[in-house]
């Protein structure tokens, strides 16, 4: 035995070595403009470019490859950053993206170079991860080849398959969290995409089996999607692989990815549609105009027709997408032991004294820090371990190394939400209701938290799945578990935008002191936090002096006074904007030039149009 395993590390070693010596770096230059687009054929609106060219690249890399992007904003008028989706970034935290969480923003006319070895696989993207600036088009397929996988030979060739959701107008220009809005309600997109465009027809040759990697690359809407007279077998989801599973629909919310194997009819006499079908219990209006439906087309013969397809607009009782609690990852990573820590958090969506809807990790809704957390990290010394440094609304959490963290997810919202952990995939080991039919059982009545009596860790699945966003059922939970052993600053967040920028995230700071051993500020980060005036030393004040000493730092606004409601702090600034636009024209009536009675007389006596 002692001979099988020596000769099985040594060749695992072997086959690493010959995979690094396979790797190369994979380079490009990055020019962030505005250009012009008009993907839905509806509107024209700037978007964010590259390189003068939108849709963006498709980032290709294979598995150990170094990949090295030179980003210049040229924007002009809007700061941004990169974040890599899924990318574990192990080593290069600094790498991550996430602007005030790992780095300083990028302003206009500045410069960052992004530097990273890539050793996973699977589908990923990349997207701007700066204010709200992904939704502008600022987002696109990173994918990861493996000639290692276990199915590298039952597919002939591959495609990639994004969809989105799409508004007309730019994201700061579309009002939300303000106080005629005290629900939060999010804006509804005006139509859908699929690779960024419309009607689009794909080619395939009859017999051959496809991998084709699905990817939300929206900002708020979840999408069914499935091809009509066609199954698949499921073989990857989020990065992981996973045994084959036979599937006819699936339910990607924004961020979420599946690599799918789809075998082609032997006839060519058809065309089919593939259908993305927006989740439409997520959306507070439907205008008439918007097409919740969408139908692009499996291209077996170019003379044929490409059918339209028919379906019910009320799909989420319609179909039943895959359950991904369900799938089984091919390395067979048994469920993770009982948790060192254990974190609950309740979901909330509130208002705050302006009378806007806000979004909540229990009490605290997120408010970047005037430091860059990993960079408070790095310059507070002995204190790092100290969550205090960081500020109470960064939501944080320290980490210790290769603790088995717990989250336990109660959703307070009658809306699901796709939370996306940075740095990490999780075992998903729970989560109430199921998807399907089931899904939205808790949306119309009372929020049901997790109970650990009706559903014991002994209940969880063997080899649960793993991915890095998983869904929050209306009003329902979720459990899940991860291994920190990754030293950073991480995210944990809603992938919604929208909710992201009301709030609803939260910041895990793990391993801090192997933080610093491994990472250091360098003459280019301190360069753009210089060129964005922001503070890279210090506590989330940008408190230097007295690491402890929060005076100063950026909080979420106050509380609505206590026996105010929603509706009566709407009444009463509505009330208060009336009474002063009435005393405002009374005001000017007062002061404007009108003639006394007897000038009056006077001139309409001296205006000859008398008839007497």
């Amino acid at each position: 035995m002692a001979f099988v395993q020596g000769f099985m590390i040594r060749l695992t070693a072997v086959l690493l070595f010959v995979q690094y010596c396979q790797a190369k770096t994979v380079s490009y230059d990055f020019n962030v403009t505005w250009v012009n687009a008009n993907p839905d054929g509806l509107h024209e609106r700037k978007v964010v470019g590259i390189n003068g060219q939108w849709p963006l690249p498709v980032i290709e890399v294979d598995k150990g490859d170094r990949l090295v992007v030179n980003m210049y904003n040229g924007l002009g008028d809007t700061d941004t950053s990169i974040h890599w989706h899924g990318m574990f970034q192990n080593g290069t935290n600094n790498m991550d993206g996430p602007s005030m969480v790992t780095q300083c923003p990028v302003t206009p006319g500045s410069s960052i170079t992004y530097n990273f070895t890539v050793p996973q696989n699977g589908t990923y993207w990349y997207h701007c991860h700066t204010d709200a600036c992904y939704p502008d088009g600022y987002r696109q397929a990173l994918i990861v080849h493996d000639n290692q996988s276990y199915f590298k030979d039952m597919y002939d060739e591959e495609l990639t398959i994004t969809m989105s959701d799409w508004y007309h107008e730019l994201i700061e220009d579309i009002p939300f969290i303000r106080v005629e809005n005290p629900t939060g309600a999010e804006p509804v997109p005006d139509s859908f995409l699929f690779n960024d465009t419309l009607n689009t027809k794909i080619p395939v040759e009859a017999g051959k089996t496809y991998l084709m990697r699905l990817i939300n690359i929206g900002a708020f809407v979840a999408q069914y999607f499935y091809i009509t007279d066609h199954t698949f077998r499921i073989v990857e989801i989020d990065g992981v692989y996973v045994d084959a599973q036979e599937a006819d629909t699936l339910y990607l919310s924004v961020a979420q990815r599946y690599s799918i194997l789809v075998t082609m009819k032997n006839s060519t006499a058809k065309n089919y549609p593939i259908v993305t079908v927006a989740d439409s219990a997520l959306l507070d209006v439907i205008l008439p105009t918007l097409q919740l439906n969408q139908t692009n087309w499996l291209e077996y013969n170019s003379s044929a027709e490409y059918p339209q397809a028919v379906m019910a607009v009320d799909i989420a009782s319609d179909l039943v997408p895959y359950d991904d609690m369900n799938l089984v990852p091919n390395d067979r990573m048994e469920l993770l032991p009982d948790p060192d820590m254990t974190i609950e958090v309740d979901v909330v969506m509130d208002n705050l004294d302006n009378g806007a809807g806000y979004a909540f990790f229990n009490n605290i809704s997120y408010t970047r820090p005037k430091v860059p957390t990993l960079y408070s990290v790095l310059s507070s010394g002995e204190y790092a371990t100290n969550a205090q440094v960081y500020g109470e609304y960064t939501h944080p959490f320290i980490l210790e190394q290769n603790q088995v963290i717990e989250i336990i997810l109660n959703n307070q919202d009658t809306g699901s939400h796709p939370f996306h952990l940075h740095g990490h995939n999780f075992q998903v080991v729970s989560r109430s209701p199921p998807y399907g039919s089931h899904f939205y059982d808790f949306a119309d009545g009372d929020p049901v938290a997790y109970n650990a009596t009706e559903n014991p860790p002994s209940s969880f699945p063997k080899y649960p799945a793993r991915r890095d966003t998983f869904v929050a059922p209306p009003q329902g939970n979720f459990v899940i578990r991860f291994v920190a052993d990754n030293p950073g600053v991480w995210l944990f967040h809603c992938h919604v935008d929208w909710h992201l920028m009301q709030g609803l995230a939260l910041s895990f700071i793990e391993a801090p002191t192997q933080i610093q051993q491994s990472l250091s500020l360098t003459d280019s980060d301190i360069s753009i936090c210089k060129a964005a005036d922001t503070a890279y030393e210090g506590n989330a004040a940008a408190n230097l002096d007295d690491l402890l000493d929060l005076t100063g730092q950026n909080k979420q606004r106050p509380w609505l006074p206590e026996g105010f409601t929603t509706r009566g702090i709407v009444a009463m600034v509505f009330s208060c904007l009336s009474a002063l636009l009435g005393m405002g024209f009374i005001t000017l009536y007062g002061l404007s030039d009108i003639p006394s009675q007897n000038q009056q007389t006077v001139e309409d006596e001296g205006g000859g149009n008398s008839e007497t």
